[in-house]
């Protein structure tokens, strides 16, 4: 009898049960989807133009070196996801449920600083290259609804959105590199390492704001439907966007070589210079706005992670969740307000100054996790 009233006492005291049902888990091919088709979106905007500012011709040696500490990470991240435990119930096992607590909100709170430059590199490519006399603010505030939406909604139906994206963004992706490779001078690459080590690892550090995708699974936990093997399948299906990305590095420089590093909104450019745009016009502008609808989504991703973080923590009923939506994309919005034209700085603060944040939460974070649930297994 004493046993039961304190089960009935903790049940009443946790947060509220995740959602359960159809919309409630992220199916492995959504998963894989995402890490492999969308996740890498979000480094063909601004970051090409970053990493040919030190590495110069060696920006896929950067990229490369990046890559692999995400995939790493991806995969520690993906393997939690086999104890089929939330990232709060995780923490709570293994800290204590003040810990769990404080975990979440941290890592919550770093999703929503995350989310500061895919949003506003999504916001200056949409504005600069589609639809330049509008106002920005104007232009871009049904993102917000979007997001708010969604953040209402449980995470797994997100999910089926990848379904539909995935295989648009690998499309498009070929198109767009088919288009580029013809006036790509591959030979501007050579010699390997002309940059030094110096010039590389401060390319690694500066772009390491783009490469956080292992804590994005972090948020995940609990929603994902592990099967055998998903952890491997994650971290090639990672690896294989990571490798679509270098190449189109390798594309990027060999066509703009010593202007590479003032290309920005590089994917936008590199197809224009197809011989049959003269004839036909800016067809790229199609896989270009398919691309664009992807990396959309892509970078709603942060803040209904950290949505998500929030339910796990205080629970899920409808008014908390509207609460959460609100105070994470009203955050958000005042920021886009208030920086509107300090995006260069803002950006150089989070990529000089905070740039260590990123490899914390993203990589240290989901190995130290993998390490004490082995330690306690």
């Amino acid at each position: 009898m004493t046993t039961s009233l304190s089960a009935k006492t903790k049940a009443a005291s946790s947060p509220r049960p995740l959602a359960r049902g159809k919309d409630a888990k992220f199916a492995p091919r959504q998963l894989l989807f995402f890490l492999g088709c969308l996740a890498p979106l979000s480094k063909l905007i601004l970051m090409p133009a970053q990493l040919a500012a030190e590495a110069k011709n060696d920006l896929w040696l950067s990229a490369l070196i990046s890559f692999a500490v995400e995939t790493a990470a991806v995969f520690a991240a993906v393997l939690l996801a086999k104890r089929r435990l939330s990232f709060f119930e995780l923490l709570e096992r293994a800290f204590g449920r003040a810990a769990a607590y404080f975990g979440c909100m941290l890592l919550a709170l770093f999703l929503l600083l995350a989310a500061y430059i895919p949003l506003f590199e999504q916001k200056l490519m949409v504005q600069s290259i589609f639809y330049d006399t509008l106002p920005s603010d104007l232009l871009f505030a049904p993102f917000f609804l979007l997001s708010v939406y969604f953040c209402l909604k449980p995470l797994g139906s997100f999910g089926r959105v990848f379904d539909l994206l995935g295989p648009l963004a690998a499309l498009a992706f070929l198109f767009l590199v088919l288009f580029s490779a013809g006036e790509a001078d591959f030979a501007a690459l050579a010699p390997v390492g002309a940059a030094g080590a110096g010039g590389i690892l401060k390319d690694v550090l500066n772009t390491a704001a783009w490469f956080f995708d292992g804590a994005l699974v972090l948020a995940l936990l609990g929603k994902i439907e592990y099967q055998r093997g998903l952890a491997w399948k994650a971290a090639a299906v990672h690896g294989v966007g990571g490798g679509a990305v270098l190449l189109f590095l390798a594309l990027f420089y060999g066509i703009f070589q010593d202007i590479a590093p003032v290309q920005f909104f590089a994917f936008a450019k590199t197809a224009k210079y197809f011989p049959a745009i003269d004839l036909l016009g800016r067809i790229d502008y199609i896989f270009l706005y398919a691309l664009a609808l992807c990396m959309l989504f892509a970078s709603l991703f942060p803040l209904l992670g950290a949505a998500e973080l929030c339910k796990q923590s205080f629970g899920e009923s409808k008014p908390r969740c509207l609460l959460y939506a609100l105070l994470l994309n009203g955050a958000m919005a005042g920021v886009s307000t208030a920086l509107g034209f300090a995006f260069p700085a803002a950006e150089r603060f989070l990529t000089r100054t905070l740039f260590w944040l990123f490899p914390l939460f993203g990589a240290l974070l989901p190995a130290l996790l993998l390490l004490t649930a082995r330690r306690r297994a």
